[in-house]
């Protein structure tokens, strides 16, 4: 009777092993939102794609309440400087930067969208790659018990090891969907993010609220299902990679 209940819970065991590391999930990241009234037609995507808002922005708080009200989960998109030293906006973190700034900062940002979950960088090219910066960025997150994704915008970023440093919670981006704005282009990338879903049980894409990608994404979000991919927002992402982690390390 022993060996057969063992037999059992391993036969059990193995198909909930196969079934987690079988399944695909995306997240997909709106970032950008805030300066354009168009900006509100990112209300019309799935609950399930979270949003990415700038701070001190003339749309962004109450996009990002709408947003939350409607089920999305909201994250911070807290302007970096960038090599080509591009304006940053109000909220904006720069290498002149002591750490009382940077938290002065990250502070002010959350505090008018005090629900955001997570952050990830916008532009940042220059400074994600500096390892103190990124340093008291993850500090605060740390304390804030906020994740971080990073944007990637620079090959050479420092963010996910200093994250990793500090133990925030931590993912990089996959896929940028629309870098150019025609729908053969997007549509490319939609099906590189399948693929890469495919091959790594997860995956993340960023895109931003342009028309065009929205009526976009509006076409190619079926064809998730039709892959067995899951589009879930970026909490339940992290909840399924370290489902995988810990099924793997397990079996």
């Amino acid at each position: 009777m022993r060996i057969f209940l063992l037999l059992i819970l391993s036969i059990t065991s193995y198909h909930t092993f196969a079934d987690i590391t079988k399944s695909s999930k995306v997240a997909i990241i709106i970032d950008d939102i805030g300066y354009r009234k168009t900006d509100s037609n990112v209300l019309k995507l799935p609950a399930n794609i979270t949003f990415s808002i700038l701070p001190h922005t003339p749309y962004g708080k109450t996009l990002a309440e709408q947003g939350f009200n409607k089920n999305h989960e909201i994250m911070l998109h807290i302007p970096m400087e960038a090599e080509n030293g591009k304006y940053l906006g109000l909220g904006g973190l720069t290498q002149h930067m002591d750490r009382s700034i940077i938290r002065k900062n990250l502070s002010e940002a959350f505090n008018e969208v005090p629900f955001a979950t997570g952050m990830n960088n916008h532009m940042g090219s220059l400074l994600t790659t500096l390892h103190q910066p990124m340093m008291w960025v993850m500090q605060f997150l740390k304390e804030q018990n906020i994740v971080f994704i990073d944007s990637v915008t620079s090959p050479n970023s420092q963010a996910s090891a200093a994250a990793k440093e500090i133990g925030v919670p931590t993912l990089q981006r996959n896929i940028f969907l629309d870098n150019h704005l025609e729908h053969s282009y997007i549509t490319k990338q939609f099906s590189l993010l399948i693929e890469k879903a495919k091959e790594k049980k997860i995956a993340i894409a960023i895109a931003h609220p342009h028309p065009e990608t929205i009526a976009s994404l509006q076409k190619l979000l079926p064809l998730l299902a039709s892959h067995n991919i899951e589009l879930v927002s970026i909490s339940a992402l992290f909840k399924h990679q370290q489902s995988l982690k810990t099924q793997i390390e397990t079996n």
